[in-house]
């Protein structure tokens, strides 16, 4: 397993500050392999609730929790709602004796009883697998193929990588959806996560999906919901706040991790992947989630008028107003659209990324930097 220092010194400096740090994201990202390095292989202070003994045990938590010392790790403790409350009581005890790692693959119960018991005490880092900062340039395009998750990405050849995504599709809705308090059909959510990839970067249409899945629009929204609140897909919000102009009021969806994208399309390799009708749209949700790991912003959107003018993300970064417009070009250039959000939104930077190598100033504002140094902008 490939070592992940970055990272590491994150988790550890939130410890250092917050009694209780909440690390979240996907199953198989990694977050058990970082909380083993931290905590130790054996240590007698790591509690997996997926194991039948341990959530036994847990379900009077403070005969467990009250007299440990050091760091705690609860590894899946969205399965064991009554934890919430107790950590509450230990993250505010004179002494602390105990900081707690409780790790997560998101549920409503965990998003709920965080919101509730924890607020004030914990800080929530979420986790998407490796990102620019942890492969080589030699490594982008494999990154881009096989996606973020390590095992896929880590994979001895592109077939091993494809059958592990696959499997993992399979075994997230038949095992992990039900597990996370989601019940739904394995066969339906199949089809409509399906139907999702084809849909990739477009705007959301509730009733559109609902009609070629023979499903309320309302179970639609649901079937989203629950794709959303296991960091499969990310729904994308439009900006909205500008009186003087027309626009876009449905959010964007995009599959999350390109390589599930391309498992869900059947494109396994990097050969099928150049001949892919959606390929302009896989490498943007590519770019927007190394955009977002990079920058880290607490909210990001779209931002697009009826007349037509569109930019792919903006956000606050330190203060600063910052658009990105994101494409794969060679040539990269000023377009209307650019112009049109430099004024609406009052942006301070306006980055073009673009797949190639020379960072390039197009105007006052405005810079095409290349997709692999998106990290020294930061």
């Amino acid at each position: 397993m490939r070592k992940r220092p970055e990272l590491l010194a994150r988790l550890n400096k939130a410890l250092a500050r917050s009694p209780i740090v909440m690390l979240v994201g996907p199953r198989q990202c990694g977050k058990t392999s970082l909380a083993r390095q931290l905590v130790g292989e054996r240590s007698p202070n790591y509690f997996d609730l997926e194991q039948h003994a341990v959530a036994q045990v847990m379900a009077d938590p403070g005969l467990v929790l009250d007299g440990l010392k050091g760091l705690v790790v609860l590894d899946e403790a969205q399965r064991e709602p009554r934890l919430f409350p107790h950590l509450r009581v230990l993250a505010d005890r004179n002494r602390k004796p105990a900081k707690f790692l409780v790790l997560g693959s998101a549920s409503p119960e965990l998003t709920r009883q965080a919101a509730e018991s924890l607020a004030g005490r914990v800080e929530i880092i979420e986790l998407r697998g490796f990102d620019l900062g942890e492969v080589k340039e030699t490594e982008h395009e494999a990154l881009w193929l096989r996606g973020a998750f390590p095992r896929s990405f880590l994979a001895r050849n592109g077939e091993e990588s494809m059958v592990w995504r696959e499997n993992f599709i399979s075994t997230f809705l038949e095992r992990d959806l039900s597990n996370l308090g989601f019940g739904m059909s394995p066969v339906v959510m199949r089809r409509f996560w399906t139907m999702l990839a084809h849909y990739h970067g477009q705007i959301w249409n509730a009733a559109q999906m609902s009609t070629a899945l023979g499903i309320s629009a309302s179970s639609a929204r649901n079937y989203l919901d629950a794709l959303e609140q296991t960091f499969m897909v990310r729904r994308l919000q439009p900006w909205h706040i500008n009186t003087k102009k027309r626009l876009v009021k449905s959010p964007k969806v995009y599959v999350r991790d390109t390589g599930l994208l391309h498992a869900l399309d059947g494109i396994s390799t990097m050969k099928r992947l150049w001949t892919y009708p959606r390929l302009g749209a896989s490498w943007e949700g590519f770019a927007i989630e190394e955009v977002l790991s990079a920058f880290k912003p607490r909210e990001a959107w779209f931002y697009a008028t009826q007349a037509g003018a569109e930019l792919d993300l903006f956000f606050l970064h330190k203060g600063k107003r910052v658009g990105v417009e994101i494409k794969r070009t060679g040539a990269p250039a000023m377009s209307r659209s650019m112009h049109v959000a430099l004024e609406d939104l009052k942006l301070d930077k306006l980055y073009f990324v673009y797949p190639g190598n020379l960072r390039v100033k197009l105007a006052p504002k405005v810079e095409a930097v290349p997709f692999g140094q998106l990290r020294t902008l930061v």
